[in-house]
């Protein structure tokens, strides 16, 4: 059963939290270079915003394989635990409003430069947060489990 939900979380991981990761990445540059009637950016917005609701499976799988391993009390986890409840934060409380903010604007008007640069920072945040968790979950530093 361990290795049943320990595969579901990964491949959430990969489906949900990847497009996310991709599409909020491009979404600074394609909203800034946007001609009108250009529907990327808002595209993008609806990726972001749907997979993230399937990126609710990722942590509610991850604790589940983490309980059938016996190993929720472990560091590495509760720090996974911490970052990814951080990245989750970010995304729904300054990424997408940050993207509907900027949608609002016409396509191929102002774009103020410093909201955008703003909204790039963050998603490059919530990306490094990620990262960060995967290799925790990969090292498991101080892991009794084995590698």
């Amino acid at each position: 059963m361990t290795k049943v939900l320990l595969s579901v979380h990964v491949l959430a991981a990969i489906l949900a939290i990847g497009p996310v990761a991709v599409a909020a990445s491009v979404f600074p540059r394609c909203v800034r270079q946007a001609e009108p009637g250009d529907g990327t950016p808002a595209f993008l917005h609806r990726i972001c915003r749907g997979y993230t609701v399937l990126g609710a499976a990722v942590p509610a799988f991850g604790l589940a394989t983490g309980a059938k391993m016996g190993v929720l009390t472990d560091a590495w986890l509760i720090v996974s635990i911490v970052l990814t409840a951080a990245a989750a934060a970010l995304l729904a409380l300054a990424i997408l409003p940050g993207q509907r903010r900027l949608l609002a604007l016409a396509p191929g008007g102002d774009v103020p430069a410093a909201a955008v640069a703003r909204l790039a920072g963050l998603t490059g945040t919530f990306n490094l947060l990620w990262a960060v968790v995967v290799v925790l979950m990969i090292v498991r530093p101080g892991s009794t489990t084995g590698a």
